[in-house]
């Protein structure tokens, strides 16, 4: 159904229909209108998006991710572009900004209406990843010392003003946070009865700390929003739970990218321009280039070794191989549990042991195989060497790769960047020195 439309579409712009394109954008279902603006180019969209009623363009606008919206504002006229702007969130809008020249930027800015640039100017002064620049500012908190009673008519008032209304901050007389309560509770409970009474104790988190984290935690604790609070424990906004889901789908997407060896793209992939794409591999790819000349020069120093004992080169990528797989596993498993907050920067001797030990099982099976498969071929000597050196590999490999990302971490880097692709080559290049002053021992030579 997507890519009917999509062809329909593209066959009306191409042929001028401007009647057919019209009708066919307004009978078109959100989700399929958001399918087919991500997967076309940018001047493109822009025309289909000319023809949607105002509340449809900006209900395909807001689910874009800020790279695709920063390309579509590009190719659309000046109104509607103040008028897209206008209507965002403010959290949008500060994400939006990050994606465009600083003169789009400060345009832009100069054209909402004073409240509104003050809301998003206000999330701008936070740091780039910090929730205060992700968070929502629209909440009004209530006094612990109101009735119910009055605060369901506040909400009623103020509905609009809300970023959501099922779950509402609780400040005392100086806006200090002290407590949240439920829409459900507020319906439920005596409508003279103080919020005091029924409030539960706030989870909240301080403007300044990182949106991934922040995210993470909001659904762990499994709850509608959070509170977010400045040094002072005042009520500056609230982070929802689709805004949560919105920044771990994006971390998640950067550190998949990054296993794999490149950058993240900001748009969709046939969106991004070729150049783009280019840009997010060469640097890694350099990267890795320059870090394989050190396995070069391993092979280099030991090169009177292979000409005495040929066949050890024919296991050379069996070992590389193995040692890099290894590290990986457990990179991504280190990974993944500080993502969650199943590890910490003061576990790092904890995992190191844990993954010493998982390395040694794991190489203690391969190297049994590996012994026994070679010995059969080579004999016994070229069966120990590869046996033994399995069995170290293994263990060099998931200790290294268990507490690299904790490292990582730790120096303020990202855990993804130290993963994969840099482990891969470091256990070949320490996988091979192993390797051959195993042979070495072994073999007399």
């Amino acid at each position: 159904m997507l890519q009917e439309l999509e062809d329909r579409l593209t066959q009306d712009l191409s042929s001028g229909d401007v009647g057919k394109l019209s009708q066919l954008a307004a009978e078109a279902s959100i989700p399929d209108l958001i399918g087919v603006v991500e997967h076309i180019p940018a001047k493109r969209a822009a025309v289909v998006f000319r023809l949607l009623a105002k509340d449809r363009a900006l209900e395909v606008f807001e689910a874009l991710d800020a790279g695709h919206q920063a390309d579509l504002l590009d190719a659309l006229r000046d109104e509607q572009v103040s008028s897209l702007f206008i209507d965002l969130d403010p959290d949008d809008r500060a994400a939006l900004l990050d994606e465009v020249p600083a003169t789009v930027a400060d345009k832009l800015l100069r054209g909402l209406p004073r409240h509104e640039r003050d809301l998003t100017a206000g999330l701008l002064g936070y740091p780039k990843g910090a929730i205060g620049r992700r968070m929502s500012p629209e909440v009004v908190p209530i006094r612990e010392s109101r009735t119910v009673g009055y605060a369901l008519d506040l909400l009623r008032a103020r509905e609009d003003e809300y970023e959501t209304l099922y779950m509402v901050p609780i400040m005392d007389e100086t806006r200090r946070l002290v407590g949240v309560v439920s829409l459900r509770d507020l319906f439920t409970a005596d409508p003279d009865a103080q919020v005091s009474e029924i409030m539960n104790a706030p989870v909240s988190a301080l403007a300044t700390d990182p949106s991934e984290d922040v995210a993470r935690q909001l659904l762990a604790i499994n709850r509608i929003a959070m509170p977010i609070v400045d040094a002072e424990q005042r009520i500056v906004g609230v982070l929802t739970v689709d805004d949560a889901l919105e920044i771990v789908e994006a971390a998640d997407t950067e550190d998949a990218a990054r296993h794999g060896g490149h950058e993240p793209l900001r748009r969709p992939y046939l969106s991004t321009p070729v150049m783009s794409v280019v840009r997010s591999r060469i640097v890694w790819l350099l990267v890795l280039a320059v870090s394989a000349v050190l396995t070069v020069q391993v092979l280099e120093v030991f090169e009177a070794t292979l000409d005495e004992v040929v066949v050890l080169a024919l296991f050379i990528p069996l070992l590389t191989g193995t040692g890099g797989n290894t590290g990986n596993q457990a990179a991504t498993t280190v990974t993944r549990a500080l993502a969650l907050g199943d590890v910490w920067n003061r576990d790092v001797l904890t995992v190191l042991w844990r993954e010493a030990r998982t390395g040694f099982l794991l190489g203690a099976v391969l190297g049994a195989l590996g012994f026994v498969a070679a010995t059969a071929v080579y004999g016994v000597d070229i069966g120990m060497v590869i046996g033994l050196t399995l069995v170290s590999v293994c263990t060099m490999a998931a200790s290294i790769g268990g507490i690299m990302p904790i490292i990582a971490k730790a120096v303020g880097a990202d855990p993804a960047v130290f993963s994969n692709p840099f482990i891969s080559t470091f256990c070949d290049a320490t996988g091979l020195i192993m390797y051959f002053m195993i042979a070495k021992a072994v073999l007399g030579i």
